[in-house]
């Protein structure tokens, strides 16, 4: 059986390994870390086009590497060939083998913060026109300055407050060992960036 995998790219290592073991023919195709935030909306037209431009006398269907992914992977279709996708909230809980079991931990682990292989190689490799759009829309990616600058002192540093709160609720990082890290590398980079933000 030929199938397409069209995966975000955090789940490459995993994916690849997988992949090489499996009896079936599998072309892979990667996009780029990121495209939850763009919105549901963006994304899933991102990933739509991916799946239509499959052809459908090439393969038997399309593998979707994806979650629901902030709803970026919600009513995506395979219109003249089988759609599989996972059941997942996002890539963590593939990572940890189950909604179930991501749930419990994160139930027990309140304030977690997780980091992957992707996550720690694909962190910086963010595809450039995903990343500044992704900046645009949110008003990320800006200095406490730029943003007085831009929008005066009191907005400005209300925006920072916003923008930058969401931090103040984890607590700890947990990096996921998936199996396929050459070595201790990315686990010491997760420990010290757990290390830097007090967690």
């Amino acid at each position: 059986m030929r199938l397409k995998l069209i995966s975000c790219e955090v789940l490459f290592r995993e994916l690849c390994a997988t992949v090489a073991r499996s009896r079936h023919e599998i072309d892979l195709e990667f996009l780029p870390k990121g495209l939850h935030d763009l919105g549901g909306r963006r994304m899933r037209g991102l990933i739509q086009e991916r799946i239509d431009a499959v052809p459908p006398d090439r393969y038997q269907a399309v593998l979707l590497g994806y979650g629901l992914c902030g709803n970026g992977a919600l009513g995506l279709a395979a219109r003249r060939i089988p759609l599989v996708a996972v059941r997942a909230h996002d890539c963590i809980a593939m990572l940890m083998g189950s909604s179930e079991r991501y749930q419990t931990y994160f139930a027990e682990h309140s304030g977690v913060y997780f980091r992957s292989p992707g996550w720690l190689e694909r962190g910086e490799n963010t595809d450039q026109l995903t990343l500044e759009e992704s900046r645009r829309r949110t008003g990320t990616g800006q200095t406490k300055e730029q943003l007085i600058e831009k929008y005066g002192e009191d907005d400005g540093l209300y925006l920072w407050k916003e923008l930058t709160s969401y931090s103040a609720a984890y607590r700890q990082l947990t990096y996921i060992r998936t199996g396929v890290e050459p070595d201790g590398t990315l686990e010491a980079s997760a420990r010290r960036e757990a290390a830097e933000r007090g967690w």
